[in-house]
């Protein structure tokens, strides 16, 4: 029989991603938003947007790529460069990927917000993966 703790919790979870994905692309844009507002300045997107924040501006100018397209500015990033390369926060650490997508494993930076970010998307998916 299930913990009644863990059935609350799971309650309150799933009320809680029910509550913020009722508005999935009002958020998604808002979210865009602030990722250009905050990161136009650096130098990756200087590159491409001049100063621009807007989403056209984003999807006109900036090319999809690889990881291997942006691998050199990452390298920069462990080597100990301290500029805005790819992101306006501080990158705290980095983690590995699994290394599943091409066999060998990639770093991937991570800021303190990117970092708290991802254990609430493994939180949140955990009622998801109960029910």
């Amino acid at each position: 029989m299930a913990d009644p703790m863990e059935t609350k919790e799971s309650d309150n979870g799933l009320e809680f991603l029910e509550e913020v994905t009722k508005n999935a692309h009002q958020i998604q844009e808002q979210v865009l938003a602030e990722i250009l507002r905050r990161n136009a300045g650096t130098e990756y997107l200087t590159r491409f947007l001049h100063g621009q924040t807007d989403k056209q501006s984003f999807k006109n100018n900036v090319p999809i790529v690889t990881y291997e397209d942006i691998k050199p500015y990452i390298d920069r990033i462990a080597n100990g460069e301290t500029s805005n390369i790819l992101l306006a926060d501080p990158i705290s650490f980095f983690i590995q990927s699994s290394g599943t997508s091409g066999g060998q494993p990639k770093l991937i930076p991570m800021t303190a917000e990117g970092f708290e970010e991802r254990i609430l998307e493994i939180t949140l998916s955990d009622p998801v993966v109960r029910e």
